[in-house]
């Protein structure tokens, strides 16, 4: 479908066929992503994984990001980390259960994946800091600045009207707040390591993703400080409010869906039997819980649409398309394709049993996180955290509606924006299991 915004085409992908061209055939060719303002001014002029231009540099830190911060041994190293913010949440919700209040699922999952962010990133419980807070909900303000359309993108001429309705003011204080604690975090860090005495390149028992950044800002003069600051701002962006929302829209339909979480409590159950603490190789045998993950995010994807550039005239499907058109791939309406799926508006976790379906970026008719060059290089990240928390909440609590609420009648409208979220927050009565 093609439409166009302002002076700008826009095509509209959504089916697995016709992504597969753009994603795989032509992936070079839309391996750049359309100059939004919001993203270069809050990105350090796109100095970030996520909206830098295709080339040399973007090849450097992406590879930073795949094999160093986000590799498989990097993030089972933060599993520690995961155990422990974990195990806060259970607490939490069982100070809930002992005065039968409701749980607000948002808020807790919400805290505790900030908590996990933080230390990942920074050693520390930032968020329980004026300054940690702070930076939590400039990253939300982040996100919604991002989901927001400002005209100039589209109709140049018009670019003033950011000016006037304050949007251009909006995105420059939150750029200089975000910058500012950024600095002051990188400074205290650089305070700290020479104060112990350390030497460039040492290896520290406990590495976070500001040791990594700061290693090879010292050994590599290719990599400014905005550079640092810009991949911070990528692992805040990509792994705070897309795992909560995840999660969120997870509990959501399991209490639509009695029955599924029967089943997979069932599972997790049976696979932990009496122990107190989940572990790895605990969450590898749980694969009717894979499954109910898959499943919400072909529903709920993260990031519904995902933008690509059009570097230079191409024929998609016999059509042509020329250069700077502007490509989106309806992530949302490609998991709903009638063509890929059985009842695609049903909740069905069975669906991805016995099935080799991944979301890895293989398989076009599922591609949550993406695929090609621009594919999210955190799935491993993001997956790891979402399994282990959603196996406790299963494990140590039952879970219904309060007031009443039948799960047909629970509101699930998708707020507007980059990354959708419920509207209403999820309350959920916890108990414990009979």
């Amino acid at each position: 479908m093609l439409l166009r915004f302002g002076s700008v085409p826009v095509l509209v992908v959504s089916s697995a066929e016709t992504a597969r061209e753009v994603m795989k055939t032509h992936d070079t060719n839309f391996s750049n992503r359309p100059p939004f303002k919001a993203m270069s001014k809050l990105c350090y002029g796109c100095k970030d994984v996520t909206s830098s231009p295709y080339g040399e540099y973007w090849r450097q830190i992406r590879s930073i990001f795949v094999l160093q911060m986000l590799s498989n041994k990097r993030v089972r190293s933060f599993g520690c980390i995961r155990e422990e913010e974990a195990a806060l949440l259970v607490k939490r919700i069982e100070g809930c259960v002992d005065v039968l209040a409701p749980v607000d699922l948002r808020r807790l999952i919400e805290d505790l994946n900030g908590q996990v962010i933080f230390r990942s990133s920074f050693g520390r419980r930032y968020s329980e800091t004026e300054n940690g807070k702070k930076f939590l909900r400039l990253i939300r303000v982040f996100m919604g600045l991002v989901g927001e359309i400002y005209v100039g993108d589209f109709i140049p001429w018009l670019g003033w009207i950011g000016r006037v309705n304050g949007f251009d003011k909006r995105i420059d204080t939150t750029a200089k707040e975000i910058d500012q604690i950024l600095e002051s975090v990188i400074q205290d860090r650089q305070h700290l390591v020479k104060a112990k005495g350390k030497t460039e390149g040492e290896e520290q028992e406990e590495e976070d993703f500001l040791d990594i950044l700061l290693q090879i800002y010292n050994q590599d003069a290719s990599m400014d400080r905005d550079t640092v600051k810009a991949l911070l701002v990528d692992v805040f962006v990509g792994g705070t409010d897309s795992i909560s929302t995840s999660l969120e829209w997870i509990m959501s339909e399991l209490l639509r869906h009695p029955r599924v979480m029967e089943k997979l409590q069932s599972e997790v159950r049976g696979v932990v039997k009496q122990k107190k603490h989940i572990t790895q190789d605990d969450l590898e045998k749980m694969d009717y819980m894979k499954a109910v993950i898959k499943e919400n995010m072909r529903l709920h994807p993260t990031f519904p649409l995902s933008p690509r550039l059009a570097s230079k005239d191409v024929q998609i499907k016999g059509y042509d398309v020329a250069a700077g058109t502007m490509m989106m791939v309806n992530i949302w309406a490609i998991g709903r394709e009638l063509v890929s799926w059985d009842d695609p508006d049903k909740f069905m976790p069975e669906r991805f049993l016995n099935s080799s379906r991944d979301f890895k970026g293989q398989d076009f008719e599922f591609i949550p996180f993406g695929t090609g060059r621009r594919g999210c290089p955190g799935i491993r990240y993001a997956t790891a955290t979402m399994e282990l928390v959603l196996a406790n909440l299963m494990q140590k609590f039952d879970w219904n509606l309060p007031n009443g609420i039948l799960p047909k009648h629970l509101d699930m409208t998708e707020s507007s924006g980059i990354a959708p979220n419920k509207v209403v927050p999820l309350l959920a009565l916890a108990s414990h299991p009979q």
